[in-house]
C-alpha cells in the first residue's frame, strides 16, 4: 500500500452519500408523498451496505421539511427543504450539521451503550437504552415536523427492550417515526416485523465497492483490491473494516491454519489467538470471525454442490475442495452452527477471545478427521 493521503469514511450519521440504494430512497420519498407515512420501518440487509446511513438520510428529510411538505420554511429562516434528487439534504444546512453532531432535539439514537465498569460497549442494547423513546415520541416535535428513533442494530436489544420498542410500534403517536436498522432480522421478535415496513436493501455491486476502495483507499495495490471487493461481497464496509484490521494479512494466516486441517499448528493457532485477544475493543477478533465464518459458508457451499463456486482464489478453492470430501454436508452443517454459536456468544456473554478461537479451531481440527 502506498503512503497516498485517505479520506475517513463518515459515520452514517455524518454521510451525505448513499450508493446503490435509490429504489430504496424512491420507496421512502413515495410514502412520505402519500400522506401514510409507515410509523415503524425496519431497513434490513448484509452488514456494511448502507443501511444506517439511508436511516439518517430519512432522517434529515423528514427533519429538514419539517413533515410531508417540502416547501415549508426551516428553523432559522431560509426553507431546510432536501435536494430533489432521492432524499439528499444539503450537507451545509444547519439540520444536517446538528443532526451529524447529534445535537437535534427531534431525533435520538438507540446503540449499545458503553459500560463504564468494562470499559467497553455492551453486548446488547438494554432497557435503559430504550426506556425514554415513549416519552420522546409523544412530545410534541420542537420544531414543528416530526420525531425520529433510529434503531441500530435492532437485533441487538435483548427482550426487555425489545418488548419496550414494540409497545411504541403497537400505539405510535401521531407524526413519529422509528427506524430500525437490522442485519439478521430473524432474530427480532415477530411483532416487531409485523408492525413495520419492510425495506429489504440489495448488497452493492462489485463495481460500486470497487469505486468506493478506490476513494477511500486509493493507495490499495490492485491485487489486494481485487481481493478486498471479493470478500466484500457487496458491502463496502466490510471491505474497508477488512482493510483497516489487517483484514488480508488475517485472510492469509487464517488459510494457512485451514490448510493444515485436520491438523493444526497449535503454537501458531495460539499466537493468533493472542493477538486477537490483545485488541481490547475486539475489533480484529470481529474480522477473523466474519473471516472464518465466510470460510465455513463457502465451505457448506462446497460440500452441497461438489465443487467451489466460480471466482473463489485458487489456493482456497483447493484447500475447500479437499476439506468438503472429509465429511458429510450435514456435519459440516452441525460444525458451522456450533463454531457461529460459539463466535455470537463471544461478545454477548463477555467471554474470552482467544480461549473462544482455540476453540473454534479445535473444532474444525477435530471436524477434519475421519
Amino acid at each position: 500500500m502506498s503512503d497516498e493521503p485517505q479520506q475517513a469514511w463518515p459515520a452514517p450519521r455524518e454521510n451525505p452519500d448513499l450508493i446503490g440504494h435509490e429504489e430504496a430512497e424512491a420507496s421512502l420519498a413515495a410514502a412520505v408523498a402519500s400522506g401514510r407515512l409507515a410509523h415503524g420501518w425496519l431497513i434490513t440487509g448484509p452488514r456494511g451496505i448502507g443501511k444506517a446511513t439511508l436511516a439518517f438520510r430519512f432522517a434529515r428529510y423528514l427533519l429538514a421539511n419539517r413533515g410531508a411538505e417540502a416547501e415549508a420554511p426551516g428553523l432559522f429562516g431560509a426553507a431546510e427543504t432536501a435536494a430533489p434528487a432521492g432524499l439528499r439534504t444539503d450537507p451545509n444546512l444547519p439540520v444536517f450539521r446538528r443532526i451529524a453532531s447529534g445535537g437535534h432535539a427531534d431525533l435520538i439514537t438507540v446503540e449499545r451503550s458503553w459500560d463504564e465498569k468494562k470499559k467497553k460497549r455492551r453486548g446488547e442494547i438494554v432497557i435503559g437504552d430504550v426506556r425514554d423513546i415513549g416519552q420522546f415520541l409523544h412530545l410534541t416535535p420542537a420544531e414543528g415536523g416530526w420525531r425520529v428513533v433510529v434503531v441500530d442494530c435492532a437485533e441487538d436489544m435483548n427482550r426487555n427492550a425489545a418488548n419496550a420498542v414494540l409497545k411504541v410500534l403497537e400505539e405510535p403517536p401521531r407524526r413519529s417515526v422509528l427506524l430500525l436498522v437490522s442485519h439478521a432480522p430473524g432474530r427480532l421478535l415477530p411483532t416487531i416485523r409485523s408492525r413495520c415496513r419492510r425495506l429489504a436493501l440489495k448488497p452493492l455491486a462489485d463495481a460500486q465497492v470497487r469505486a468506493l476502495l478506490a476513494r477511500y483507499r486509493p493507495g490499495l495495490e490492485p491485487a489486494d483490491q481485487a481481493l478486498l471487493v471479493w470478500l466484500a461481497q457487496g458491502s463496502i464496509g466490510r471491505a474497508l473494516a477488512l482493510a483497516e484490521e489487517e483484514g488480508l494479512e488475517l485472510y492469509h494466516e487464517l488459510g494457512e491454519q485451514l490448510g493444515r486441517l485436520p491438523d493444526l499448528d497449535i503454537p501458531a493457532v495460539h499466537d493468533f489467538a493472542d493477538r486477537l485477544a490483545r485488541d481490547r475493543e475486539g475489533d480484529r477478533f470481529r474480522t477473523a470471525a466474519d473471516l472464518l465464518e465466510g470460510w465455513m459458508a463457502r465451505l457448506l457451499r462446497t460440500a452441497s454442490l461438489g465443487r467451489p463456486d466460480p471466482g473463489i482464489p485458487p489456493e482456497e478453492a483447493q484447500i475447500l475442495g479437499r476439506l468438503a470430501g472429509s465429511r458429510g454436508l450435514d456435519q459440516w452443517l452441525a460444525l458451522w452452527e456450533k463454531v457461529t454459536r460459539l463466535i455470537a456468544g463471544a461478545e454477548q456473554a463477555d467471554l474470552d477471545l482467544k480461549q473462544v478461537w482455540i476453540g473454534a479451531m479445535l473444532a474444525l481440527a477435530g471436524q477434519g478427521r475421519r
